[in-house]
């Protein structure tokens, strides 16, 4: 029978769209599932502050009377504004190893994004930089980091057939720690550390993160002019980033580097690679998710890099040296074996040389495809 796609409209709809990947992915028994109630905070007008500046549609592919698909079409206008662009994203795809699915489901989003005057489509990503983005190309046999997309194999096919192409490309480092704590690099953190410049700020408990929360935000909007996608957030953009990942932070593996007047120059925030805490809780909180989930944190090997930036005027000074042994120093005592870097982009050499100074090696490859549309 035919694909056909209709638009989500109501919270019930809203709900089969969110829980769709997890029936989709079922045959999947390494799949990790995202937070539900974290995923339908996001696509919620009334909960998630990007839809005031992005428009949206959700929509779901049905076949013998049974949901096979699923996406959504986004526009940031604020990101159009600030990049001067007229582009269009999808995102929260899930389709099954059939063309013809992937192709109602993308061109529904195409025509949907033409119909709003774009002139092009990126994806996937989110409503804003710090939701999901790209698929992944190399190491799909790797343990997923928060918030990576977890594609198979195919989708990279039916991007290239339905005539999309790189935009952007991410590579993510491993990074031994006990390899990385070389006498060289401990070097460069002690001349840090008698810096008059900056100090060091760690932290034991999460309410002495609170005061940091809008400086360390500030900052990134300051120091993210250059990473693709990115748009200055705004003050109900960090309270939700920061009631959406709070609960998961652990405060020891957060760093932060501020001047002698308590400005922050730098940051570094990492969370415990929870993976097989969100299988056994099946991406849910309760009744025993959050168990799950925490005890995972607690017993994991792997730490994932989360957030970092440095002050434009501090880059080259020490200050990466100084969080960045911290961070090494502390992820040792707790244990951990070794850090995923996330997502770096493939062009930002700079970023890419301060993972290769440490030994790391990539190990993960993720890429956002466009299309620019003709006529």
């Amino acid at each position: 029978m035919a694909i056909t796609i209709t638009t989500v409209q109501t919270p019930r709809e809203r709900k089969r769209f969110v829980y769709l990947a997890e029936a989709m992915n079922a045959h999947r028994p390494d799949w990790v599932p995202p937070l539900y109630t974290d995923d339908l905070r996001v696509i919620d007008a009334r909960k998630n502050p990007a839809h005031e500046y992005c428009d949206s549609v959700l929509a779901l592919a049905w076949e013998d009377g049974k949901p096979v698909g699923r996406i959504a079409g986004i526009i940031n206008h604020r990101y159009n504004e600030y990049a001067r662009t007229k582009t269009a994203r999808f995102g929260f795809l899930e389709t099954p190893d059939r063309l013809e699915v992937t192709r109602a489901l993308i061109e529904f989003v195409e025509a949907w994004a033409r119909r709003q005057g774009m002139i092009r489509v990126v994806g996937p990503m989110g409503f804003t930089e710090e939701d999901s983005e790209g698929f992944i190309i190399e190491g799909f046999q790797e343990t997923p980091s928060l918030g990576c997309i977890q594609n198979e194999p195919y989708i990279l096919d039916h991007m290239e057939k339905l005539g999309y192409e790189k935009e952007q490309d991410y590579v993510v480092y491993k990074v031994d720690i006990k390899g990385a704590m070389s006498d060289l690099y401990r070097k460069f953190y002690e001349r840090a550390s008698r810096s008059q410049a900056y100090r060091l700020v760690e932290f034991t408990k999460k309410s002495q993160l609170r005061p940091y929360i809008q400086p360390i935000f500030k900052l990134m909007n300051e120091s993210f002019d250059q990473i693709y996608g990115y748009s200055p957030l705004d003050q109900r953009d960090v309270e939700l980033m920061a009631k959406r990942y709070m609960p998961l932070l652990d405060p020891r593996f957060i760093k932060i580097a501020v001047t002698p007047a308590d400005e922050v120059i730098a940051f570094i925030i990492s969370i415990p690679n929870m993976a097989p805490g969100f299988i056994k809780a099946r991406g849910r909180l309760l009744p025993f998710g959050l168990f799950h989930i925490l005890r995972a944190a607690k017993t994991s090997k792997q730490l994932d890099n989360y957030l970092g930036a440095i002050h434009k005027d501090f880059r080259g000074k020490g200050a990466d040296a100084l969080i960045g042994w911290a961070q090494l120093r502390q992820a040792r005592e707790a244990g951990f074996e070794f850090i995923d870097t996330h997502h770096e982009m493939e062009n930002n050499l700079k970023v890419r040389g301060e993972s290769e100074r440490v030994g790391g090696v990539v190990y993960k490859r993720f890429r956002i495809y466009r299309k620019e549309f003709s006529g």
